[in-house]
């Protein structure tokens, strides 16, 4: 259980419609931080596809993707994708929060349960993060849960149009 009775869970298929529902509500709120989206990102059939994309991707051992949920309503994502195994053990962080839950706690109480999740569960070494330059909020986010910033990557990322500039964080997980 997070702050406020909201709870974190494993994405399923199911879950299309009341993400779907999530993004369009937070849909103005997310679009400065986020990649220009396609209309059908904003539908259960695109989300249903987002969906079965980020199951295969688990399957195969490269991604891990929860929900957080209020009661049936989603209101916060959170991911590791892009895990590389070897001598890497790496894995990327994402996250959002819908904006009615902002300053709650949730996205740190989340990234907290992933970090722990990577460590006892899947083994990695370290997490990655980055964040748009002026994002300060998801840094606080960051820095809360153990995480340092290790440089800027310019033009890192193609956000809401405009490549942007991104801080970079790691943590090191213990072993």
């Amino acid at each position: 259980m997070l702050p406020g009775n909201v709870t974190i869970r494993p994405v399923r298929a199911v879950d299309a419609q009341a993400l779907a529902d999530a993004y369009v509500l937070n849909r103005a709120f997310l679009q400065p931080w986020e990649p220009i989206r396609d209309e059908s990102h904003y539908t259960a059939e695109g989300q249903r596809t987002s969906l079965d994309g980020a199951l295969a991707e688990e399957a195969a051992g490269r991604g891990a993707f929860w929900l957080l949920v209020d009661g049936q309503r989603v209101v916060g994502r959170i991911s590791l994708t892009d895990i590389v195994r070897g001598a890497f053990q790496n894995g990327h962080l994402g996250y959002w929060v819908a904006e009615d839950f902002q300053g709650r706690g949730l996205a740190t109480a989340a990234a907290q349960f992933v970090c722990a999740h990577a460590e006892r569960e899947l083994g990695l070494h370290r997490i990655q993060a980055g964040t748009l330059a002026h994002n300060i909020g998801s840094q606080t986010v960051l820095r809360r849960c153990g995480f340092t910033a290790i440089g800027t990557a310019e033009t890192y990322l193609l956000i809401n149009g405009t490549w942007q500039d991104h801080v970079l964080f790691q943590r090191i997980l213990p072993r």
